[in-house]
């Protein structure tokens, strides 16, 4: 009689351990695409010994696949607890490579949830309730941009004023040219579906 694996677990042992991986918002009910993002973390992090310990204890959102265009093209993007992004962005290029072979080549990016506090207003008592700048809607479009093309790094930005609107060129550091350059038309595409922002990613 052979032992049984230790690496086996039931279905509702399984079905727990995905649970775990989610972190739904109160009220809100975990979709289909969610629950297939956190099995493929709790798979990795029982079978991928170089995952497993950084997985142990991180937590998703939500997913979104978005539709990237004419091409057909689709991404799914992954958003995290903020208190968890900078676990993530440690294990960012395994993870990604990852999940993306798990999702049929789709390609995957990671964006911490963020809340955008709408603009102080006065209260009955004339003062205003101050709010962080981290919370302001700019300072959170830039954050949102910052998680979608890491690991590189935005090395400068320039906007154009045309007659349909704002568009701004976003350059990245070459260092991460090789592992990212297939995703610049995927970073500009996000970014516009996640804040209505035009943008063009590129490299020089």
């Amino acid at each position: 009689w052979d032992s049984p694996s230790l690496h086996y677990r039931t279905p509702m042992a399984a079905n727990a351990a995905t649970r775990s991986k989610l972190k739904t918002p109160k009220g809100q009910t975990a979709e289909d695409l969610d629950k297939s993002v956190a099995a493929a973390l709790t798979d990795l992090e029982m079978n991928s010994n170089d995952l497993k310990a950084d997985l142990r204890t991180l937590q998703i959102v939500c997913a979104r696949e978005l539709d990237l265009g004419a091409d057909g093209k689709k991404c799914i993007v992954v958003f995290v607890p903020f208190p968890q992004l900078k676990a993530f962005q440690r294990i960012h290029v395994r993870l990604v490579r990852e999940l993306e072979k798990k999702f049929s080549g789709k390609h995957v990016v990671i964006v911490a949830q963020r809340r955008i506090v709408p603009v102080p207003v006065r209260g009955a008592g004339g003062r205003l309730q101050a709010r962080p700048r981290s919370r302001s809607l700019t300072s959170v479009h830039e954050k949102i941009l910052d998680d979608l093309v890491y690991p590189a790094e935005i090395v400068g930005k320039r906007t154009k004023v045309r007659l349909d609107g704002r568009s701004t060129k976003v350059v990245l550091d070459k260092k991460e040219q090789v592992t990212t350059e297939h995703k610049l038309h995927t970073f500009a595409a996000v970014y516009k579906k996640l804040t209505g922002k035009d943008i063009s990613v590129c490299f020089e």
